[in-house]
C-alpha cells in the first residue's frame, strides 16, 4: 500500500545519503593542467559544450555565459554552447563527436555510459553536497499535498530522459504498481524544468516536477514566477548532474578540463562564475554513485513492460 511505498522510499533514500556528502577541502589534489592559459594556438578547434534541458535556451545562455567565457580563457580555445530540444539529442551528438563536453542529468549520463562509454569528469557540488532532488510542485493555493491526489489530473514532465523531470516521479508510481501513462489523465513533456514551473504558475497543469537546483536558481532570478508555485513533495537524494566528455576526446584536453572544473572555487573569477550559477563548485565522483539511477530506471522499465499493476 501507500504506507509501505513511503517506507520503501524513505529507506531507499536514507541508505544512500552518505554517498552524496562532499568536502571540497578533501578533494584529490590535481596536477597542473597540461598547458598554461594563453599559450595555445588561436587555431585550436573549439570546445563544444552542451547543457541539458534545465532552463529555456535564453535563460541557459544568460546563466552559463560567464562559464563559457571562463572555459575559453582557461583553455585558450573558442567555446561554443550547443543547445538541443531534448536530453537524448545531446547524447546522439556526443556519440557522433559533434559535442565534446556536457552538463547532463544523471539519467542520460547512465544511458550514454552504457551505450557508448560516456565518461565522467566531475559532479556539481551544491551547499556542500553532491546531490539534488526532484520536487513535486502545484499551483500556489492548490489543495493537492501528495502525488496520490493527482490521479487522473494533468501533469507536466520535463524530458522523458530526465532523472528529476521524469524518472523520479515515474519511480514513485512504480512503487505503487502504477505507470505514468495510466495514472495521469493527461501528461505532457515541456523539455525544460523552467517551462514546468511556468505551466504550474499559470495553472495550466495540476502538477509538475522541477529539479531542486533549477528551482533554487529560479527563486533567485524569477521570484515572481516561483511565488505562484508550491512544493508538496521531494524525492531523493539523487546524485548531482555530472559534467561529462565523449570517450575519444583528447586525453590531455580531458585532464585540462578536469583540472579547470575542480579548481574553479579556488580563484576569484571562478568563484564569481560559480556564484552566478548558484553552486559551490565541482568535485570528483565515483561511478557507483549513479547506481541508484540504474536501479530506478530498471524498476520503472520492468513495470512499464508489464503494462502496470503487479
Amino acid at each position: 500500500g501507500i504506507l509501505l511505498s513511503l517506507l520503501l522510499i524513505t529507506g531507499f533514500a536514507c541508505s544512500r545519503a552518505r554517498l552524496f556528502q562532499a568536502d571540497l577541502n578533501k578533494r584529490i589534489s590535481q596536477t597542473s593542467p597540461p598547458s598554461s592559459p594563453g599559450t595555445e594556438s588561436p587555431t585550436l578547434p573549439p570546445l563544444r559544450l552542451a547543457v541539458s534541458g534545465l532552463m529555456t535556451p535564453g535563460e541557459t545562455l544568460r546563466g552559463y555565459g560567464d562559464f563559457l567565457a571562463y572555459l575559453q580563457e582557461r583553455t585558450g580555445r573558442p567555446v561554443k554552447l550547443v543547445q538541443r530540444g531534448s536530453q537524448a539529442q545531446i547524447n546522439v551528438l556526443m556519440q557522433a563527436r559533434q559535442v565534446d563536453m556536457a552538463l547532463l542529468c544523471p539519467l542520460p549520463y547512465v544511458q550514454g555510459q552504457r551505450t557508448f562509454g560516456m565518461e565522467l569528469l566531475a559532479a556539481v557540488v551544491h551547499r556542500g553536497r553532491v546531490d539534488h532532488y526532484s520536487h513535486l510542485i502545484v499551483p500556489q493555493g492548490s489543495p493537492v499535498t501528495h502525488l496520490t491526489q493527482l490521479r487522473g489530473k494533468t501533469f507536466a514532465f520535463s524530458d522523458p530522459d530526465s532523472c528529476t523531470g521524469w524518472l523520479a516521479p515515474a519511480y514513485q508510481l512504480a512503487l505503487m504498481g502504477e505507470t505514468t501513462s495510466k495514472y495521469f489523465g493527461q501528461q505532457l513533456f515541456t523539455y525544460t524544468h523552467e517551462n514546468n514551473a511556468r505551466l504550474v504558475a499559470s495553472k495550466l497543469v495540476d502538477g509538475a516536477v522541477i529539479d531542486s537546483l533549477v528551482q533554487e536558481y529560479l527563486r533567485a532570478v524569477r521570484p515572481d514566477l516561483m511565488a505562484k508555485t508550491q512544493v508538496v513533495e521531494r524525492w531523493g537524494p539523487l546524485p548531482s548532474p555530472p559534467m561529462v566528455v565523449r570517450p575519444d576526446l583528447n586525453t590531455e584536453l580531458k585532464a585540462q578540463l578536469k583540472h579547470i572544473l575542480l579548481s574553479m572555487d579556488r580563484d576569484v573569477q571562478g568563484q564569481r562564475v560559480l556564484h552566478k550559477l548558484q553552486i559551490d563548485g565541482f568535485i570528483p565522483i565515483n561511478e557507483v554513485a549513479y547506481d541508484i539511477i540504474r536501479e530506478m530506471e530498471s524498476r520503472v522499465k520492468s513495470l512499464e513492460d508489464r503494462g502496470g499493476k503487479y
